[in-house]
């Protein structure tokens, strides 16, 4: 969005946008930001809360006022503490080991495939409890969408994956899929998990996280410049850059 903003300013529409990662902001430079402290997906802050929310709100729009740019505030305001309830914490009964490493350093698809399977129960329940999923990004069936990030991983890609876009922008949206797979699962788990929760055992339990942070590395290196911005920007959160040293 940050990009995007610059084209309209160009145009004459003035933008404001809120951040919720601060270096993708930094690099972008967008004409007017407010960077908020908030976990991925809450950009307004804790839910149910709109008197915090509008005030988040007001302070994204007060940034108009700026006479020149580009503009990168930090909201000041921390979301609410978690009530007792909330403060039960998440109970996770599927217990996955570290993915063991091969000696050429790489998970085993097998493992993947073994991962996913035990994660499916799971997957159906959140399912039948919400009723619906946050898969559809590739339009892919899981099978499918599994198959095309295995045959990257494997280094035999599969050719004109995802109908209607490019191999590499076909892998990104098969990854977001399988993500969304493992985060519903885990939500469909007893206790009240934060997103942080649920982030931080997928990056640091997972044989799929191990897989993608190896394939990362193996696609930076890669002569195809799209396929080396794909690793580099759009598989691995910065946040969880740091795992990289957990699975070396």
């Amino acid at each position: 969005m940050g990009g995007l903003a610059h084209y309209l300013e160009e145009d004459g529409l003035a933008t404001t946008q809120i951040s919720l990662i601060r270096l993708h902001s930094e690099k972008t430079r967008p004409p007017r930001a407010l960077w908020v402290p908030f976990e991925l997906g809450r950009p307004l802050g804790p839910p149910n809360d709109a008197a915090f929310q509008r005030r988040v709100l007001m302070a994204t729009l007060g940034l108009f006022a700026a006479k020149s740019g580009p503009v990168l505030e930090d909201y000041a305001e921390d979301a609410a503490k978690a009530t007792e309830d909330e403060m039960e914490g998440w109970v996770c009964p599927i217990n996955l080991s570290p993915p063991a490493l091969e000696s050429n350093g790489a998970a085993p698809d097998a493992g993947v495939i073994s991962e996913m399977k035990s994660l499916w129960p799971w997957y159906d329940m959140a399912l039948e409890k919400h009723g619906r999923n946050n898969l559809g990004a590739s339009g892919l069936a899981l099978e499918g969408a599994r198959s095309v990030v295995l045959s990257f991983s494997t280094g035999e890609p599969e050719e004109a994956s995802v109908p209607g876009v490019s191999r590499g922008e076909g892998l990104r949206l098969a990854v977001d899929d399988i993500k969304a797979f493992y985060v519903d699962a885990a939500t469909a788990q007893p206790g009240n998990a934060s997103g942080s929760d649920v982030q931080d055992w997928f990056w640091r339990e997972t044989a799929f996280a191990r897989l993608l942070h190896d394939m990362r590395r193996k696609l930076m290196a890669s002569s195809d410049e799209e396929l080396a911005l794909i690793g580099e920007w759009f598989l691995v959160p910065s946040s969880h850059l740091l795992e990289e040293s957990y699975y070396r």
